[in-house]
């Protein structure tokens, strides 16, 4: 017995690729700030399996799939002989291990075909923008998050399996994976490290990072990088003209229509003034507010904001729905006081876009952030 070479250079790579990759996305899942990130670890991951697939049928002996292509009946019958201590020993992977192989590949596709179908819905972004509604996408969502979950577990136990199967042949196992070496006869390693296909994929991975990344590096204070641009949303001349002359021209679809439409009732007691609006003026403001209000779930705001007021309450603030106030409670009261914001209204100090009232998740910075 000797050292011998069992995983490849570019096996190793992508093992390690894809746990960093899986780890980023889960701990950037529910962050809005870490949208782009957590986008780009869904892409490295789809990446990172097509090239496993093919990998699996030209790489070198023991990253073939032809070598470790065990039915349910093997796996099942080595856990039996694990448990009883009488596992044989594998230079490669193992019929249980195999499996969860297999499991974790099927999971890590259809985790990341639901991101993107997710993207597409909610961000209207990537390949599927604008085929899927905001409540599609949703739906994907939870899905998605299901899909994240199961993969959790699934890689739980393998690292069980790991554990367990490193105590029982007395060999390390991780740091296997790490060197690429365990101890075997000449006969049984692998042909050769690959070392120019592992350079090649990590020259893909990095200019992948380097081109999703790119903004970040070019951004200036006056033009901070918007990773994900919203729709172009319906304008209208005379309602920006005349809500536009006081405040934030606030988009239709921050508001559902019995909002406007009770808002344009009362506009002669508008927050404590009179919008002084002609007849025909205050019928075209009107027919554009209805038409794109929050009920029509124009963006994932609007989408959001409709399903958080219940059906029986009519608010006349953005700030008194409870998608708002929800997104907004972990905000210091510093933030508020601060020179650069001074209310609630001011949506500008924060949001790069609300003056188009998509209100895009990466267009979020608080002025901290832009400096002082």
């Amino acid at each position: 017995m000797q050292k011998i070479l069992v995983w490849d250079l570019p096996t190793r790579l992508f093992h390690w690729l894809l746990a960093a990759a899986f780890a980023a996305a889960w701990l950037t899942a529910e962050s809005d700030t870490w949208l782009a990130l957590h986008v780009f670890a869904g892409y490295l991951m789809l990446g990172l399996v097509a090239f496993r697939l093919l990998w699996g049928v030209i790489g070198s002996r023991y990253a073939r799939f032809a070598s470790f292509r065990f039915g349910p009946r093997a796996a099942m019958a080595y856990l039996q002989e694990t448990l009883h201590g009488k596992a044989k020993r594998h230079i490669g992977h193992n019929p249980a291990g195999s499996w969860a192989i297999y499991g974790l590949l099927g999971l890590a596709v259809a985790a990341g075909l639901t991101g993107l179908l997710t993207l597409g819905g909610e961000e209207n972004h990537g390949p599927f923008a604008g085929l899927l509604s905001y409540g599609l996408g949703h739906a994907f969502k939870e899905l998605h998050e299901g899909l994240a979950s199961a993969m959790l577990a699934l890689v739980g136990l393998h690292l069980a399996g790991v554990a367990v199967e490193s105590l029982l042949h007395k060999e390390n196992l991780a740091k296997a994976m790490v060197t690429g070496c365990k101890d075997g006869e000449t006969a049984q390693a692998a042909a050769s490290p690959r070392r120019f296909s592992a350079m090649a994929l990590l020259a893909l991975v990095l200019a992948g990072g380097a081109w999703q990344f790119k903004g970040y590096a070019l951004e200036t204070p006056q033009q901070p990088y918007r990773p994900f641009v919203g729709p172009t949303l319906p304008d209208n001349k005379v309602w920006r003209a005349e809500c536009g002359a006081c405040h934030l021209a606030f988009h239709p679809s921050l508001l559902p229509a019995r909002s406007w439409r009770r808002m344009m009732a009362e506009q002669d007691r508008h927050f404590g003034e009179s919008l002084g609006l002609d007849p025909a003026s205050t019928r075209e403001i009107l027919d554009f507010l209805e038409n794109n209000a929050a009920d029509r779930q124009l963006t994932e705001a609007a989408y959001k904001i409709d399903r958080s007021v219940p059906a029986g309450e009519t608010p006349l603030r953005i700030t008194d729905t409870p998608y708002w106030q929800k997104k907004h409670r972990g905000i210091p009261a510093e933030t508020w006081r601060d020179p650069k914001v001074a209310s609630k209204a001011n949506c500008a100090a924060c949001h790069l876009d609300a003056e188009q009232g998509t209100f895009e998740d990466g267009a979020m910075r608080l002025p901290a952030r832009l400096g002082k």
